[in-house]
């Protein structure tokens, strides 16, 4: 009985393998042939990038379910591949696991405190690297059921799986940087994001905009809330946030 209750396990993980996509980066082939190699043996499916540029296509074109990269790569190196990743709203909950040839403390630090899940150094054991993709996704996937499907604040309401904002019951029509915005400040959850962090979440690392961008965008987004502009709140200097006790503490911009 104990054998066949083991057995179902082992068919369940392979199931939840097989629809879960690893993105491999990094510049030397052999070894991203290697580790896709080995993912594959264990029912993942793969993506395969060779530069920093190509990994960040791949990562916003296919979302895979979690991105393995690698430190030090041409184009685009692998601190602001995962920078940029970070960014964006719709890739900034995929886990990532940082290769690395060095040994150093502080580039571990480093790799974990721009937002990197794990942080492996070259040379490493296949077997634990494999080990650390499933932690790492099974985490990600129990953090995913636990996930609204929405959020609220107070007439507010946005469907995240429709991308649907309505208030007071009525739909409004927000442009994809104002609906980027409003769901950064709703996850937020009343703390105070800065124009800096908006501009990555909502338009993009690396886009050429001033921070005055986003305070026109704010402006937009609460004409469009109404009345439920006053939970969308100015922080003087620093930038915005959103609640239910929100006041304003300088004049919308």
């Amino acid at each position: 009985m104990r054998t066949k209750y083991v057995k179902a396990l082992r068919v369940n993980e392979l199931r939840n393998q097989a629809t879960s996509r690893v993105l491999v980066a990094d510049d030397e082939s052999d070894l991203v042939e290697l580790v896709t190699l080995n993912l594959e043996k264990h029912g993942y499916q793969t993506l395969k990038a060779f530069d920093g540029r190509e990994g960040l296509t791949l990562a916003r074109a296919e979302r895979p379910d979690l991105a393995i990269v690698d430190v030090m790569m041409p184009e685009i190196d692998g601190v602001e591949l995962v920078r940029r990743i970070k960014a964006d709203p719709q890739l900034e909950a995929m886990p990532i696991i940082m290769l690395t040839a060095k040994t150093a403390e502080q580039d571990e630090l480093a790799a974990l405190s721009i937002g990197a899940d794990d942080f492996v150094t070259k040379p490493f054991s296949m077997r634990v690297l494999v080990a650390r993709v499933q932690s790492l996704l099974r985490r990600s996937q129990e953090r995913t059921r636990e996930l609204p499907t929405g959020l609220r604040l107070g007439e507010i309401h946005v469907d995240l799986d429709r991308h649907e904002v309505t208030v007071d019951g009525q739909t409004v029509q927000l442009t994809l940087t104002e609906y980027r915005i409003l769901v950064a400040l709703l996850v937020a959850e009343g703390r105070v994001l800065s124009r800096a962090t908006l501009i990555g979440k909502a338009i993009g690392v690396g886009v050429a905009v001033t921070k005055r961008t986003i305070d026109v965008h704010v402006t937009s987004l609460r004409r469009k809330l109404g009345e439920q502009a006053r939970l969308v709140e100015t922080v003087r200097g620093v930038g915005y946030r959103a609640g239910e006790d929100s006041s304003e503490e300088e004049p919308s911009p």
